[in-house]
């Protein structure tokens, strides 16, 4: 796995974290930035400068073998992208200029689906299933989403529409539970060496239906009827088989492929599992009306779950892979890095939590110095991933 490209994707996460900071201490004092601005910055990097080429370098590492120059290209130019819309969204918002760095990097991604589709090769049947999954939900999602808010605006009513919100929340929806967590998985099935059978396949169409209808739940925030709360139904209840197909898959405890990692690695991917099962349970609970309806207006219920998604799930498998291939050294400034990111993950999205239940069961009111212990906490994530960083920066390569 190539140093320097991790280098990258690492430095693209700490600015998301010093962003996600900054709009924790605007609620404490002003910043002179506007925050849905800020907002969308820190999104946009976490999302495709973080997660997407992470997931980009682990992908060519793992499923291309043949390492052609033309990925070392697109990479850059990916980057570049990104990096356009790190300098444009905290003081532009949606325009212009940060317009076209999104869809050059849009572009660059079908670019990459269609490299990687033509090019990938594994032995396993699971793995390259996934992996053209995967892909298939990352153009998909830019297709019935991205693409779709053009025409909302100037024909059906505006960023105010149902259409235009329901098409912000398809992108988002396939975009975290297609591309990214199926693309995670593929990887992960691939270390574990998981093969292909009954299981498997089960396990395989229960994960791409209920994440087809899951979507109902978004789309009846925004254009209620009584049909969607059915639908989302039969999708939790998918997913709580999904999860105990999953467990039986990489059977933790008998998967000798997992014994001889680190142990720290390990920890990581049983963390990662973990928050897969919080996240799980999470969204059967969407199951019960009442509290589905009031999930989208209690924002620390939706920061909490796309942060246990992004943080916990995606990014504790990308933390495993980057240990796995030695590119970090099992020092004390290793582990601090690691476990401060995870202590500020799990304190954050327990105020998250908290807060928002106290909210939900109240009606109103903030928990005492809430906001002053959130900003505390969350300084021991962009704290954590530049430790990290040093570590993976000071390390000779093998």
């Amino acid at each position: 796995m190539p140093k320097k490209l991790v280098v990258i994707c690492l430095f693209n996460f700490l600015i998301a974290a010093l962003l996600g900071l900054a709009l924790r201490y605007s609620f404490l004092n002003s910043i002179g930035l506007n925050y849905r601005f800020l907002t969308h910055a820190h999104s946009h990097v976490a999302m495709l400068g973080w997660v997407y080429l992470m997931l980009y370098v682990c992908i060519v590492h793992y499923f291309i073998p043949e390492k052609k120059p033309v990925y070392n290209k697109l990479f850059w130019v990916t980057q570049f992208a990104v990096l356009g819309m790190v300098l444009s969204f905290p003081f532009q918002g949606y325009a212009v200029v940060s317009i076209s760095f999104s869809t050059l990097h849009i572009f660059c991604s079908y670019y990459f689906a269609y490299l990687v589709w033509k090019h990938h090769k594994t032995e396993s049947p699971v793995t390259s299933r996934l992996l053209k999954t995967a892909l298939v939900f990352m153009v998909t999602s830019t297709i019935g989403g991205v693409w779709c808010l053009g025409p909302a605006v100037s024909m059906l009513g505006g960023q105010a529409s149902a259409f235009y919100q329901i098409a912000i929340q398809f992108f988002l929806h396939f975009q975290f539970n297609g591309w990214f967590l199926i693309a995670v998985l593929a990887v992960f099935f691939h270390l574990f060496k998981i093969g292909n059978s009954k299981l498997f396949s089960d396990f395989y169409w229960v994960l791409i239906v209920s994440t087809v209808l899951t979507f109902a739940l978004p789309i009846q925030w925004f254009a209620p009827h009584m049909v969607f709360p059915l639908i989302n139904g039969v999708g939790v209840v998918l997913q709580l088989v999904l999860l105990v197909l999953f467990v039986k898959l990489i059977k933790f405890k008998e998967n000798k492929v997992a014994s001889g990692d680190n142990l720290v690695v390990i920890n990581l991917y049983r963390f990662a599992v973990l928050c897969f099962v919080l996240k799980t349970i999470c969204q059967a609970s969407s199951i019960f009306p009442e509290f589905a309806n009031a999930v989208y207006g209690h924002r620390n219920f939706v920061i909490g779950f796309i942060h246990l998604l992004m943080l916990g799930v995606v990014s504790g498998f990308l933390f495993a892979f980057i240990l796995k291939n030695n590119l970090l050294s099992y020092s004390k400034t290793a582990y601090l890095g690691i476990y401060s990111f995870l202590g500020g993950f799990v304190l954050t999205e327990l105020m998250l939590l908290i807060q928002g239940g106290y909210k939900f069961f109240t009606g109103s009111g903030l928990l005492p110095n809430y906001y002053q212990l959130l900003f505390y906490f969350s300084i021991l994530l962009p704290f954590g991933i530049t430790l990290i960083l040093f570590n993976l920066i000071r390390k000779k390569q093998d």
